[in-house]
């Protein structure tokens, strides 16, 4: 096992034990700070897979804002810090049924990826500006589309959660 294989390893345990504690934790900070150290461990990954410029947006953009705003969101609405309710409700196995559709989804559109196929697209020019070939790999489905669109939907998600956390509720 090389040594990118053991970080990789390590640092997908560690991601996944962050985004459980996130979703399991009672304290609502607690849970924002395994929020950060679950995007932390998205940034090494994408480290290990060179992409550079995702991991400094990782860190940047998710850890260095939105973690933070959710954090502030939290200790000034001046909400309890720890919910005393049950984790979970009666209607549990509907969301498992929608996750489980939606993984499927997933997985059925992922089949359809042209880079996951080993097909190649056809031929385009190569572009010679740094700036014009970032531009193509976020629009070639075999580099950082999915990655973009993810992240797009990523920061959709945060900004709704930020605006329902400090909703004023009566």
């Amino acid at each position: 096992m090389t040594a990118a294989q053991v970080i990789f390893l390590i640092t997908a345990v560690l991601t996944l034990g962050a985004g459980v504690y996130v979703v399991a934790a009672r304290n609502l900070v607690h849970a924002a700070l395994a929020l950060i150290a679950a995007f932390f461990g998205v940034a090494v990954l994408f480290v290990l897979l060179q992409a550079g410029f995702l991991a400094a947006v990782q860190v940047v953009l998710y850890i260095g804002a939105i973690a933070i705003l959710i954090i502030f969101a939290i200790m000034l609405t001046r909400r309890v810090m720890e919910d005393t309710g049950p984790q979970t409700n009666r209607q549990w196995w509907l969301a498992g049924i929608i996750a489980l559709v939606l993984f499927g989804a997933i997985v059925f559109s992922l089949r359809l990826v042209p880079a996951l196929q080993g097909v190649t697209a056809a031929a385009q020019p190569i572009p010679t500006d740094t700036i014009e070939k970032l531009g193509f790999a976020f629009v070639d489905p075999n580099q950082y589309l999915l990655p973009f669109e993810l992240a797009s939907v990523l920061l959709l998600v945060a900004l709704i959660g930020s605006i329902v956390i400090s909703a004023d509720r009566k």
